[in-house]
């Protein structure tokens, strides 16, 4: 089992890096958000593969899904190999042997299954952290093993690698702030329930998804034209104005949660129901096991008392910005960083930029969270907005280094010659 983890770490960080060059080599079609899918694909077919796996080895012995899915693996890396043959649709072929790949890998189910139940309490920990060692030295021995392109000389440029970090840290933790603050938001300012919080929120953020769609087809046209890195700036300038527009500005107030409402209390009021008397609100017939749920800013966050309210059209406007400004940022930010490290093992490096989005959805609600409970609104959207000056001040400092791999050490040897 030791083995099988170490061989199947082994396979995953040979192939990983030579993806994005093999693909540009034999399918001169296929961009950047092409790759993304054929990245994906490995772990889609993990995670359907993985509990078809387990199930099997519930009822049968292990062995069985073991060959199998061994087999499936040689079978699927002998197809990559040779994705090159076929004279069109050579993406699509790297797509299914992905696929494949990551379908066979689902076999850590089994491996891990199997450890469960052939030690005892006491061995387990020390077995399974075993096989996560073996797993980590293949992901370090894979990429020493790799065959690289003799004239791939020349250092990554690490001052480039560390600007598109920061900045896909940026991209990630401002839309991760977004969606956290979109169902509370909406409950204070406009005193929607939660049932109407979500249903609003999910239509919104399913036309959000629409556009994204849109923006990634046309990003891909755009990108040839003006390059990636002003897209990455115009992005980045879309995604500061969808949050400069998000502060409050006016002067009225939203409604205030008094205190929560209990059974057979009067329900939030509408205009019209403003103009009954009191005697006919107070002959409303309620059920004797009502709730009514109390809408509006709460007084325990001080800030609902004198910080104006963001009116409707400011929040769909800032929906609309900020979710066209988001795909652009992150497409582009993988296409130029996956160009800036060129042919060179992008395992780690690729690591790093993972771990920096991960470390922004992390640090993201947290923030907002805390920042939007005791501030408010204002002081939380115009720390975002500072946060991303600061990154468009970084992209203009290294906007010159952000520049193909290839591209760099050409230049460098047209002008030693």
């Amino acid at each position: 089992m030791y083995l099988t983890m170490f061989l199947s770490s082994v396979g995953f960080s040979i192939v990983i890096m030579s993806v994005w060059p093999y693909l540009q080599k034999i399918d001169p079609t296929a961009d950047a958000s092409f790759l993304g899918w054929i990245i994906a694909s490995y772990s889609i077919g993990q995670m359907v593969a993985s509990p078809l796996f387990g199930l099997w080895s519930n009822y049968r012995p292990r062995r069985e899904p073991l060959v199998v899915s061994t087999a499936i693996s040689v079978a699927a890396n002998c197809l990559y190999a040779y994705v090159h043959v076929p004279h069109s649709h050579n993406k699509y072929y790297m797509l299914t042997a992905r696929a494949l790949v990551g379908f066979g890998a689902g076999n850590v189910a089994v491996v891990r299954s199997y450890i469960a139940g052939a030690t005892s309490l006491t061995e387990r920990t020390s077995a399974m952290a075993n096989t996560s060692a073996c797993q980590a030295v293949g992901f370090i021995l894979g990429p020493e093993s790799s065959v690289l392109d003799q004239d791939a000389e020349g250092s990554v440029d690490h001052v480039a690698v560390v600007a598109i970090n920061f900045l896909f840290f940026v991209i990630l933790f401002v839309f991760a702030v977004f969606e956290t603050i979109a169902t509370p938001l909406t409950m204070d300012m406009y005193s929607w329930t939660r049932k109407e919080a979500v249903f609003y929120n999910g239509i919104i953020l399913s036309v959000v998804g629409i556009e994204s769609v849109i923006v990634f087809m046309v990003v891909k046209m755009l990108s040839k034209r003006t390059g990636e890195r002003a897209i990455l700036h115009g992005g980045l300038l879309i995604v500061l104005v969808g949050f400069f527009i998000l502060l409050p500005w006016g002067k009225k107030l939203p409604n205030i949660q008094w205190q929560e409402l209990k059974n057979n209390s009067i329900p939030r009021t509408t205009s019209t129901e403003m103009l009954m008397p009191f005697w006919s609100l107070q002959a409303m017939q309620l059920p004797s096991n009502h709730t009514v749920e109390p809408v509006g800013c709460p007084v325990t966050q001080s800030w609902c008392l004198n910080t104006p309210m963001i009116y409707l059209a400011q929040y769909i406007s800032s929906d609309i910005l900020i979710g066209l400004g988001y795909p652009v940022c992150n497409v582009m930010s993988y296409t130029l960083y996956s160009k800036i490290l060129g042919p060179k093992p992008q395992g780690v490096y690729m690591g790093w930029l993972t771990a920096s989005g991960s470390g922004a959805r992390i640090l993201g609600p947290v923030f907002v969270s805390q920042i939007y409970t005791h501030l408010g609104p204002r002081w939380a959207f115009s720390l975002i907005c500072g946060v991303v000056v600061v990154s468009l001040l970084l992209l203009e400092i290294v906007y010159k280094r952000l520049i193909a791999f290839s591209v760099r050490y050409g230049r460098m040897q047209e002008e030693n010659c």
